[in-house]
């Protein structure tokens, strides 16, 4: 009887054992499609990559000029095309509202220091590659690099306004890379996801009539975005 116990107690728990260990495979077909579609949102951060001209550091007109990082916030459509079973085609289109803070200092008087926000609500066009992982049950790794063309539906390249600081244009390309998770879910896929968005066009507008923009040379786009992608 003992034996038999043992025996019945042994596969008992050999069951409930293998059943919780045992994992539900969440959307088994999902690799299959060719294509797909989601949604996607998320909080970024933008700045702009400042380079100075040579009369900067010749003059005493500005003392320092500091841009700084500022949030903002994405809302978007995802569209996916399988083009092997590693290898994925992604068109992400999405509206960015961002924001980006320049401080900067006159030299005389040298505590006349002022901070500008520049808004910006971009139109963003990235095609990225995705490059997948095997999945590991319920679980993939991917990274993506790709291309952008943002348009600045807030640029005041245009402006006539006589109280402008600095001006911007409106169009800027550029390129992408950045790392994300899948996690497969009953009826979704949960993708968080974090980039490094880099803008390739100065998108300093000269108008030899603002100062600040006679002391500064380039303005460069650069913007973190951490994202979530709800995919089906």
């Amino acid at each position: 009887m003992r034996r038999v116990s043992f025996l019945i107690t042994f596969i008992l728990l050999t069951t409930v054992s293998s059943k919780a260990q045992r994992t539900i495979l969440n959307m088994a077909e999902h690799d299959d499609k060719h294509y797909y579609f989601g949604l996607t949102f998320g909080l970024n951060f933008s700045v702009y990559q400042v380079n100075y001209t040579n009369s900067f550091s010749n003059t005493d007109t500005f003392k320092r000029i500091q841009p700084h990082w500022q949030p903002g916030f994405n809302l978007g459509l995802l569209g996916n095309l399988k083009i092997s079973n590693f290898i994925d085609l992604r068109f992400v289109p999405s509206l960015a509202f961002a924001e980006k803070n320049i401080v900067y200092q006159y030299g005389i008087p040298a505590d006349s220091t002022l901070k500008k926000n520049i808004e910006s609500i971009y139109m963003h066009l990235p095609l990225q590659l995705k490059f997948k992982s095997d999945r590991i049950k319920n679980f993939r790794f991917y990274a993506i690099t790709g291309i952008k063309f943002d348009y600045d539906m807030a640029a005041n390249a245009r402006s006539r306004r006589t109280d402008e600081f600095l001006k911007v244009s409106p169009m800027d390309f550029g390129y992408e890379i950045g790392v994300g998770f899948e996690f497969f879910n009953p009826n979704f896929i949960f993708s968080p996801e974090i980039k490094l968005s880099q803008g390739l066009m100065n998108q300093l507008y000269k108008d030899a009539r603002l100062p600040l923009s006679n002391a500064i040379e380039t303005l460069y786009t650069r913007m973190i975005v951490i994202s979530i992608h709800l995919e089906g």
